[in-house]
C-alpha cells in the first residue's frame, strides 16, 4: 500500500474517532455491511447464468486466448 493511501486511511480514522453525528455513523456501518455481504443474491438470474457458464468453460479449458479475444472484441476496446 502506498504512502498516500496510508495517510488517507489515517485521516479517516482520526475523523471517525471524533465524529459525533449518529446518523453518519449509522450510514458508515450500513455501508460497511453492504461492502462485505455476498453479492450473489443481489444479481439477476441472467448474470448468475453467465457467471456459471464462464466458470464451466474455464473448468473445461474452453477459454479463448488473449489474442483471440482481442480479435473478436477489438472493435469495442
Amino acid at each position: 500500500m502506498n504512502t498516500r493511501t496510508l495517510n488517507e486511511k489515517l485521516e479517516l480514522i482520526q475523523w471517525l474517532s471524533t465524529l459525533e453525528d449518529a446518523s453518519i455513523i449509522k450510514k458508515l456501518i450500513q455501508f460497511r455491511k453492504e461492502e462485505t455481504k455476498d453479492r450473489w443474491n443481489s444479481i439477476s438470474e441472467e448474470e448468475k447464468k453467465s457467471i456459471e457458464k464462464g466458470i464451466s468453460e474455464a473448468d473445461n479449458e474452453e477459454l479463448k486466448s488473449h489474442s483471440e479475444a482481442r480479435k473478436l472484441y477489438g472493435k469495442w476496446l
